[in-house]
């Protein structure tokens, strides 16, 4: 399994895999260690969500339904 870079105070579920180049067609290359450690293969669907004082967030849709659906159904309790 990749070991990553451990961001200095972090538990080891935060990780530094390097950077990525844009490429001119917008392209970018996901570093091989993070695409191992997360099971990322050729043709898999990846979400991409911004925040412009944040910056990107890259995920499988599906790890932001599971939230969705806790966030909701916290809604859904209170009201």
């Amino acid at each position: 399994m990749a070991a990553g870079k451990h961001i200095l105070g972090k538990t080891n579920a935060r990780r530094v895999f390097g950077t990525a180049k844009v490429g001119d067609r917008g392209q970018i290359v996901i570093p091989k260690e993070a695409r191992e450690l997360f099971g990322i293969k050729p043709g898999d669907t990846l979400l991409i969500l911004g925040e412009t004082d944040v910056g990107l967030i890259v995920s499988r849709p599906e790890d932001l339904n599971d939230l969705a659906d806790k966030l909701l159904n916290s809604v859904k309790k209170e009201g």
